[in-house]
């Protein structure tokens, strides 16, 4: 397992859209294995492949409730409610924006073992899962963000947030 490089805005790779998985290799388990160990070095909640460079229907979500999800050909099949909350993305570092979101899902996709699933989400959850599939159709959350972004506080790391400035 391992630390991938998560793509930042600008990488085209973040507006591509994925294809979907056929079947499970050694190679997309370990891809599954390094986005969560990326994710988690990140302290990030989700994360969909694509950010690690990779252009499959892969996402990996820890909302820290115990159930951490792999989802690989996500879609959502149904989706109602409405909440309005603050986002932010590991491939827009120091910046976040208010974006609405369905306050509940349900997805229905493969485990990693390519076993049919249906996930049921609700909040955070249900934001995670809309935000990171996004991902995977080349959309990033500042497209829908309501009134722009602006700049967050980050814990201090050795990069400079101040070089992903939006123009």
């Amino acid at each position: 397992m391992a630390i991938r490089n998560i793509r930042v805005d600008g990488d085209d790779i973040l507006r591509m859209k994925c294809k979907p998985v056929k079947e499970i290799t050694p190679r997309v388990t370990e891809l599954i294995d390094d986005m969560f160990d990326t994710m988690y070095e990140a302290s990030g909640v989700g994360l969909a492949a694509p950010q690690v460079g990779i252009l499959k229907r892969i996402v990996v979500i820890d909302v820290m409730d115990g159930n951490p999800l792999v989802l690989i050909n996500p879609e959502i099949v149904e989706a109602d409610g409405e909440q309005v909350g603050e986002e932010g993305c590991l491939s827009l570092p120091g910046l976040a924006g208010e974006v609405a979101r369905p306050s509940h899902v349900v997805c229905k996709a493969f485990d990693r073992e390519m076993n049919p699933i249906t996930v049921e989400g609700t909040d955070l959850l249900a934001r995670c899962i809309c935000h990171e599939l996004d991902h995977l159709d080349g959309v990033l959350y500042k497209d829908l963000a309501i009134d722009g972004l602006h700049r967050v506080d980050l814990p201090e790391t050795e990069e400079d947030p101040d070089e992903y400035k939006e123009d």
